[in-house]
C-alpha cells in the first residue's frame, strides 16, 4: 500500500529537486535565475494564491502548469507572479538549508551526492530556517466542513506576500512531521533526488532507477567474478 505524501511534503521536497541530474552525468539548478523561480512559483500556487498565470506563459518540462500567485509588486494581475533577484537570493539560500537538514534527516544514510561535499553547517541551517519563517507570523485555524474530518491549517496574523517565509513554514511542517522518517536519498546511478518512501520495499526514487540499480549491480557481480 503507497503512503499518501501531504502538501507540506510535496512542496517541501520540489524546492529540494530544483537541484537535479542533468541527464548528462552532471547537476543543474532550476533556481539558475529569476526566470526559473518564476516558472516555479507558478507552478505551484498554493504558495501564493492569487492571479492566474498570463495565457500565453510556458512551462518548463515538469512543472505542472497551475494558477499562480500575485506578486509583491503589485503588476498587471494578467501577468501573475514574476520573481525578481532578491527574491532569488532568499529561496536560494533557503533552499541550502533545507538541503542540509535533509541531510540530517536521512542519517545513518548517505545524502545527496549533488551537494553532499559543501552542505551549509546545521546549526546555520536551523537559525536560518527559523529566522526566515519569523517573517509571517500564523495561527492555527480549525476547518471542519459538514461531513469531513476536521483539519488544523495555519493561517497567517497578517497579509503576507513573502515567498521565502510561506515556504519556511512548509519546510518546518514537514520535518516535524512523521513525514521525516520517510524521507530517503536516492543512490541510483546518476540519481542526486531525495523522495519519500511511499512503500516499505522502495529503495530508489522512480523505477528508472531501480533498473540502472539493478543494471551496475549486475555489472559489478561479473567484473568481480571475472
Amino acid at each position: 500500500m503507497r503512503e499518501p505524501i501531504s502538501r507540506d511534503a510535496r512542496l517541501t521536497l520540489d524546492l529540494a529537486l530544483t537541484i537535479r541530474h542533468d541527464g548528462n552525468g552532471g547537476v543543474t539548478d532550476d533556481l539558475a535565475d529569476p526566470a526559473g523561480l518564476t516558472e516555479w512559483v507558478r507552478a505551484h500556487p498554493e504558495l501564493l494564491p492569487g492571479t492566474a498565470p498570463h495565457p500565453a506563459d510556458g512551462h518548463r518540462e515538469g512543472f505542472v502548469a497551475g494558477t499562480a500567485p500575485q506578486a509583491a509588486g503589485g503588476e498587471d494581475p494578467g501577468t501573475g507572479f514574476t520573481a525578481d533577484a532578491a527574491q532569488l537570493t532568499a529561496v536560494r539560500e533557503l533552499r541550502a538549508a533545507v538541503r542540509a537538514l535533509f541531510a540530517r534527516a536521512v542519517r545513518p544514510g548517505e545524502p545527496s551526492p549533488a551537494d553532499a561535499a559543501r552542505l551549509m553547517p546545521l546549526a546555520e541551517a536551523v537559525r536560518r530556517l527559523n529566522e526566515v519563517a519569523a517573517r509571517t507570523p500564523t495561527v492555527p485555524v480549525l476547518d471542519w466542513p459538514e461531513g469531513a474530518t476536521p483539519l488544523v491549517r495555519p493561517k497567517p496574523v497578517r497579509a503576507a506576500d513573502d515567498l521565502s517565509a510561506a515556504l519556511a513554514h512548509t519546510v518546518i511542517a514537514f520535518l516535524g512531521s512523521p513525514d521525516r522518517d520517510r524521507l530517503r536519498a536516492c543512490h541510483a546511478p546518476r540519481c542526486v533526488r531525495y523522495f519519500l518512501k511511499e512503500h516499505p520495499r522502495q529503495e530508489w526514487c522512480k523505477p528508472s532507477c531501480g533498473n540502472r540499480a539493478r543494471v551496475a549491480r549486475h555489472h559489478q557481480r561479473h567484473k568481480v567474478t571475472a
